[in-house]
This record gives C-alpha cells, structure tokens and sequence, in this order.
C-alpha cells in the first residue's frame, strides 16, 4: 500500500515540477532553468547521501549494463520535454499525454523483457486500460 500512495505523491510532484520548471524557464531559457533543475537536484541527492545512504560512488563502475547510467541523461532530456509540452500544452494536457505515454512505453518494456526486466504476458484488459485513457485524453482535449 506504501507503494500507492509513494506513486501518487511522485505524480503530484512530477506536476508541480513541470509547472514550475515552465514558470522558471519563461525568465531564464530553457536549457540554464533545465541545468539549474539538474543542479539543485545533485545537491539534493548529495545532502541526502551525506545524512544516511553513504553507499560508495566507486559502486556505480561496477554498473551492468552500463547503458543504464544513461539514466541522468535521460533526466535531462525529460526536464526538457515536460517543460516544452507544458509550455505548449498547458499542464493539463501535457501531463495526460505523458502518463499515457509512460505506461504505454512502460507497458512495451514488460511485453518484450526489456532492459533487464521480466517479460510479461500479454493481457487483452490491460490494452483495453490503455484505450479507456485513451479514450478520456481525447475527451478532456475536445471538451
């Protein structure tokens, strides 16, 4: 159950984040608010190694695949796109286009086993889930 509410908590900040990267960018540019996100971010994770995890940085050459480190980059390159579909799109919109888009990329990489996953079986009522979200995207843009 923890892992419900931690879910709903990191969609909720996910929003306001975008929202504010949006606000930040409109004054500064995209890529210096995009830097400075990254940025405050490190200080963040650092202070919080700094007060309890303490795992050592030399673990993260050990890493396989290595691809996998590419996740910071990654970040990044999300920071940008919420903040450009958002700016866009309004917050709204934005964020139902990207969760729809998240579960159905998520959902490929459980079908195919990707990246280390287990793979899963196909569910007809999962691709159903997906067309009823689907289906109210299109509802919420058009009404």
């Amino acid at each position: 159950m923890i892992g419900f509410w931690i879910a709903i908590l990191s969609g909720a900040l996910m929003s306001v984040q975008g929202v504010f990267n949006t606000q930040v960018t409109k004054q500064s540019g995209i890529w210096v608010a995009s830097a400075f996100v990254q940025l405050s971010a490190l200080l963040v994770c650092l202070a919080f190694w700094m007060i309890g995890d303490r795992s050592s940085f030399a673990a993260l050459f050990r890493v396989e695949p290595k691809y996998t480190l590419l996740g910071g980059a990654i970040g990044a390159l999300i920071t940008y796109t919420v903040i450009k579909s958002m700016e866009q799109m309004g917050p709204a919109r934005a964020v139902m286009f990207i969760v729809a888009s998240q579960l159905i990329v998520a959902y490929g990489i459980e079908l195919l086993g990707l990246f280390g996953t287990q793979k899963q079986p196909f569910e007809g009522k999962k691709l159903l889930g997906m067309g009823v979200m689907i289906a109210g995207i299109v509802i919420f843009k058009w009404t």
